[in-house]
């Protein structure tokens, strides 16, 4: 049986907006409960200990998804108030 490969955090984001949510669901949406904890310990991990050359390529994948989603959400807040972006 072939496993099933882990959704990483592009995987999740390309999911959802492939979706083709509506403005509140983007507004609305965040990392999952696992993903948010495993940040949570990239994060610790990070200023306590030291990271692997793997988590740390994936606490930045974390970074950029957030910064991508921060930004796309201000647009979007924006854009429905009738501003420029």
């Amino acid at each position: 049986m072939k496993k099933e490969a882990k959704c990483d955090v592009f995987c999740l984001v390309s999911d959802f907006l492939a979706s083709d949510p509506t403005t509140e669901e983007l507004l609305a949406f965040k990392f999952t409960d696992e993903m948010q904890e495993r940040l949570g310990y990239l994060l610790y991990q990070n200023r306590e200990a030291e990271l692997t050359c793997e988590e740390r390529h994936e606490l930045n994948d974390y970074m950029r998804a957030n910064r991508m989603l921060t930004k796309l959400k201000i647009k979007t807040e924006l854009r429905m108030r009738g501003l420029p972006s």
